[in-house]
């Protein structure tokens, strides 16, 4: 749930409160966002390689 969304149902007027009691997190957690943030680093780096190659253009061909 959106956390600030669970600060205005649950009354807090400090997000802190509401991070502090509601969420835990371990080292599976952190192991998931390591592993996302390498899939988005090779995302880009692939995105980067693709506008790096020059495409193939029809005007490179000719009709026989």
């Amino acid at each position: 749930m959106n956390p600030k969304t669970l600060q205005y149902l649950m009354g807090h007027s400090d997000i802190g409160v509401t991070l502090n009691t509601y969420t835990h997190l371990g080292l599976e957690d952190a192991t998931d966002e390591l592993k996302r943030m390498e899939e988005l680093e090779n995302a880009r780096k692939e995105l980067e390689k693709n506008k790096e190659e020059k495409h193939v253009s029809q005007k490179m061909f000719r009709a026989i």
